[in-house]
């Protein structure tokens, strides 16, 4: 009796997905049963095997879903692009109820990323992953685990990372011999790139361990000690006053209570008149941060309004120059992401097993192909921002009038010096865990 409870409800869940989204697909259910939604000939198939897959699928939503998916409780016959997707156009994203509500604000308050509590360990549930493991997904050299800038759709993601790093050095004006702290440097990629790209000084500061290892180990490789610092630390425990500040993925992981002190980190770090840049996923509006994500991917992660954030920018006294928004970037960025992660997925998993099983592998092509048609929608209201700032009021002296100047062409020589960095050579697998040219 449970189980045809289960199937007749789960079935109405599906009939209002098949009803509200063009998109065709098939779904199966534990009593064999099958309906069919959206318009034209099913391109997907989703088997929901279980009486208790069926359950969740009521009970939480997407949610529900996404985790009997991960218990292989149910299976994707066919593209999970095109599951996503329907997903998205029908609305079944924000289907999430009340009991996922509460476990949500449970899970925050487990995970805050308060000083002194749980911010080390939330980073290297994620980033200490380790450096062989993205290798394989990221396939650049910088290992830039951010949105990239794609100039246009045909490039590759190494040209698009570069292009990134570029348009952030052009916007906060990188001169010879400046001194610029990198918060949240990650692995170093925009360390590397400014200082020998652009001629300054650069400071990051990191708190996953594995990642700053890393940095550090480059550093001395490269015999940049002279032009590059690294501390592994959170980066509100202070590391002076700088020319220039770049924060490139960091305020993400703020936490919904500490929004506010992380700016005002950056804010202190730059010296009055300095510029900065914060680069960061951003919601339009007051709204929650998927469960899926905190729980599976960034525990202690919040994803804050653009509007919150520029409050805070401008009462830690930061003059807001520009704010860009990068939201088609980053779905290009992420489907580059999925066919390295796909193609090196049995690289990946030999490396580690036990810890890069079938849920690993269905849990991070959710987070990656989910991430990309979620930016790919024509209803998100998650972006990627870029914010360029100062400290204090610029005249028109400190900075130009136009942004002309982020769209001139390299001359002949700045192309030249771009070019034997752009093409390192591959190492084996054998060599990937030894430090590698570029952060």
């Amino acid at each position: 009796m449970i189980k045809a409870l289960a199937s007749r409800l789960v079935r109405n869940v599906m009939a209002r997905i098949g009803a509200a989204t063009a998109l065709p697909f098939r779904a199966v259910f534990p009593n064999g049963m099958e309906i069919t939604g959206g318009r034209g000939e099913p391109e997907v198939t989703i088997h929901i095997k279980s009486t208790r897959a069926a359950l969740r699928t009521v009970v939480f939503g997407h949610i529900g879903v996404l985790e009997s998916y991960f218990d292989g409780e149910i299976d994707i016959e066919g593209d999970l692009r095109k599951i996503m997707a329907i997903g998205f156009s029908s609305g079944f994203d924000d289907s999430a109820g009340l009991l996922v509500k509460i476990r949500n604000r449970w899970h925050g308050l487990r995970f805050n990323n308060r000083p002194n509590a749980t911010p080390k360990e939330n980073a290297r549930f994620h980033y200490g992953l380790g450096a062989e493991f993205y290798s394989k997904m990221l396939d650049d050299p910088y290992l830039m685990y951010t949105c990239a800038y794609y100039q246009h759709p045909e490039q590759s993601i190494l040209e698009a990372q570069i292009a990134k790093m570029e348009h952030v050095a052009r916007k906060v004006r990188l001169e010879p011999g400046e001194r610029v702290i990198d918060m949240g440097c990650g692995f170093g990629g925009f360390m590397f790139y400014a200082a020998e790209e652009r001629g300054v000084q650069v400071t990051g500061v990191n708190t996953t361990t594995e990642q700053a290892n890393w940095v550090k180990a480059k550093i001395a490789a490269k015999g940049l000690e002279d032009q590059l610092t690294m501390h592994e630390a959170d980066v509100r425990e202070g590391f002076g006053v700088y020319d220039k500040v770049v924060s490139i993925g960091v305020l993400e992981h703020a936490g919904r209570h500490q929004l506010r002190e992380v700016i005002r980190a950056h804010a202190n770090a730059l010296k009055p008149g300095g510029l900065g840049l914060i680069h960061f996923i951003g919601h339009v509006g007051d709204r929650e941060t998927d469960f899926f994500i905190r729980k599976y991917i960034f525990p202690g992660g919040w994803i804050p309004s653009l509007s919150k954030a520029l409050d805070a920018m401008e009462a830690e006294g930061l003059e807001i120059l520009d704010v860009e928004n990068l939201r088609r970037h980053y779905a290009l960025t992420l489907d580059a992401w999925t066919e390295k992660f796909d193609a090196n997925w049995e690289t990946i998993r030999a490396m580690d097993p036990d810890r890069f099983d079938e849920r690993f592998l269905r849990i991070w092509r959710t987070y990656l192909i989910g991430c990309a048609e979620m930016f790919r929608s024509k209803a998100s209201q998650t972006n990627l921002f870029q914010v360029l700032f100062s400290k204090g009021n610029v005249d028109t002296a400190s900075y130009p009038m136009t942004f002309e100047h982020l769209y001139e062409q390299p001359s002949a020589g700045e192309r030249e010096g771009l070019a034997p960095r752009m093409e390192e050579p591959r190492r084996s697998s054998e060599e990937s865990s030894a430090p590698r040219a570029a952060g």
